[in-house]
């Protein structure tokens, strides 16, 4: 039988790997999810997919530069997946409305759009911080 400081060691490894395991599980779960064919036989990815790769030639350096502006708050873990699906959700907007290239304004919609509502508190002090005003915008806070 184990005594002393190391059963107590083994007992908090064990509670700390079963925490890792469900983050972990909880992740791939999510992406495991996104990747499910809806009706329409496509993902939520590959539609994603899809409008990045349509609107690839409508960006221009500038825009570009503010995408990454937008998304340098994001923790670097995750930046390359919010840049693309700010982009995807971006490219959506502008498919939907015929656009010959991408705009400070469909960047700006679809920036808002894309990230989740509990995260619109630093979309705005980063919107603030570049200078931008949010009040044509409200409506899709």
């Amino acid at each position: 039988m184990l005594e002393g400081w190391f059963s107590y060691f083994i007992v908090a490894w064990t509670f700390i790997l079963v925490g890792l395991f469900a983050i972990g599980g909880f992740f791939m779960f999510r992406k495991f999810l996104k990747k499910m064919p809806k009706q329409d036989g496509r993902s939520d990815m590959d539609w994603e997919e899809y409008y990045v790769d349509k609107t690839r030639k409508l960006w221009g350096s500038e825009e570009k530069n503010m995408l990454e502006e937008l998304v340098s708050p994001v923790p670097e873990l995750f930046r390359d997946v919010a840049r693309h699906k700010i982009a995807g959700k971006i490219g959506e907007l502008a498919l939907k409305e015929k656009a010959r290239r991408i705009s400070v304004d469909l960047i700006i919609r679809g920036y808002i759009m894309a990230t989740p509502k509990r995260d619109h508190k630093f979309l705005r002090k980063k919107l603030d911080e570049m200078k931008i005003d949010v009040t044509p915008y409200i409506h899709l806070f």
